[in-house]
């Protein structure tokens, strides 16, 4: 039995809350509600997850403009907490923005959040928002912004990675892979498609903590160049390459890519780094990257987009509910304050269409979306099986900052509303491409399969 409107309980704060829930969450709803006082809303039919609120100001906080930035705080600062399936908690999400309103309930709601208790119970002391300065995409900021969010620590992030601290979508060939296969396949993936030949110069483009510059050099023979922005990153990364005995040929260094100038480069990769650039920057980033690579030479660019598809046949806010959301929702997104400042994503027939403009060819282009999701869902286990761990070098709120970012995430490459892609693009050497006439090279068994040849891991 669901509480509905007319079922007062005698108590101003827990009818408001009541009523607030029903309006926000209208009957009948897939998920249960636990109040601070113990009070239960049972779901209609089985829920997967419970919404637990921790104390009578917690729908203030949440829904406090901006509102989206406002609910991720509220959770990573323990307002309330999903108890059961994290990802499909993602749901109720899409209630609160994808069901129209009118002017009117939208005033009710507003009306009854304004009755509840202004202050709660003290928030701990976490990281706090990025706050960065300078012009957007600057060398400087963009420095500031990789920092904020890979400078947590290398510890943290060995708790839940698997050993070449891979922090991108994994590729899983059968889908039965562990997350450490699966990130050896990934690496494997990408050498194979951009045909590593040894001796050749590789050039990382956001090379994070360094496995694909070792990976490439140990399996491949290539010569390798990684570049990060996170100094962090780059003392593990150095660490790890004198440790397998390969600093004569490979190098990590703190470098944005705009500054690199040892080109030229037989092949040049990035994997999710191309986030972080910016739609004001994509063509200087694809410029540069064709500036320092050899004709014939192969890039493969790794990036997540958004797909403009998933809007189609969605409630469109109209009139006056339209600008009256958008004053609630604000501009300030929890992941633009508190994971990836500046970060943007963009559609990838959008980004192509730029590699294209600076020379570019486009010649192969792979969505990886439920690899990703696959991913993810490895690493919330990980990071859930270490919680303990993870405290202890960081803090409560970087722990729950970190589920609930990366649940977020796995709701959305599982629903479509996010793609993760890889192009391969080539620079035409007077018309060739000296590419194998069919992808059959790319079918035949991967490296993976072999016994390891001297990997050295964290």
């Amino acid at each position: 039995m669901s509480h509905a409107l007319t079922v007062p309980t005698h108590d101003h704060v827990t009818d408001v809350t009541l009523r607030l829930l029903d309006h926000i969450f209208p009957l009948p709803r897939a998920f249960g509600v636990r109040l601070w006082n113990g009070l239960t809303l049972p779901a209609a039919g089985r829920s997967p997850f419970t919404l637990v609120l921790h104390h009578p100001a917690t729908l203030r906080r949440m829904f406090s403009p901006p509102i989206e930035r406002s609910l991720g705080e509220a959770f990573i600062y323990g307002d309330y907490d999903f108890e059961g399936d994290l990802i499909a908690a993602f749901t109720l999400f899409h209630v609160i923005f994808e069901r129209p309103r009118s002017p009117g309930e939208i005033v009710d709601i507003v009306r009854d959040l304004l009755t509840l208790p202004q202050h709660g119970p003290a928030r701990p002391i976490g990281r706090g928002r990025a706050r960065l300065s300078g012009a957007k995409h600057s060398q400087e900021r963009d420095r500031a912004a990789v920092q904020y969010h890979y400078d947590v620590g290398n510890e943290f992030y060995a708790l839940w990675l698997d050993r070449y601290l891979q922090y991108s979508c994994a590729y899983f060939p059968t889908g039965t892979e562990d997350l450490d296969t699966a990130q050896e396949c990934k690496l494997d993936l990408i050498c194979r498609k951009l045909r590593l030949q040894p001796g050749e110069r590789l050039l990382d483009i956001g090379c994070g903590w360094g496995g694909l510059v070792r990976y490439a050099a140990e399996q491949y023979g290539v010569q390798a160049v990684g570049i990060t922005l996170s100094e962090k990153q780059a003392a593990y990364a150095n660490a790890m390459i004198e440790r397998a005995g390969l600093a004569d040929r490979v190098a990590v260094r703190l470098q944005d890519y705009r500054a690199v100038q040892d080109g030229p480069f037989d092949k040049i990769v990035s994997i999710g780094m191309f986030e972080h650039v910016g739609r004001s920057q994509m063509s200087e980033y694809f410029a540069q990257a064709h500036r320092l690579l050899k004709p014939g030479g192969l890039f493969l660019n790794h990036g997540i987009a958004y797909w403009p598809g998933v809007a189609y046949g969605r409630p469109q806010w109209t009139g006056p509910a339209k600008w009256i959301a958008q004053w609630l929702l604000g501009s300030q997104s929890f992941s633009q304050s508190y994971i990836f400042p500046d970060g943007e994503l963009e559609a990838v027939s959008e980004v192509n269409l730029l590699a294209e403009h600076s020379g570019f060819e486009v010649r192969d282009v792979e969505n990886l979306r439920e690899h990703y999701a696959r991913t993810l869902r490895h690493w919330i286990k990980r990071l859930e099986d270490q919680r303990v761990e993870a405290i202890q070098l960081t803090d409560e709120v970087t722990y729950r900052t970190w589920r609930f970012y990366m649940a977020a995430a796995a709701y959305g490459f599982e629903g479509g509303y996010t793609n993760v892609n890889q192009s391969l693009l080539a620079k035409p050497d007077r018309g060739q491409s000296h590419l194998p006439l069919t992808r059959t090279d790319l079918c035949q068994p991967s490296r993976v399969e072999k016994p390891s040849q001297g990997s050295m891991h964290a």
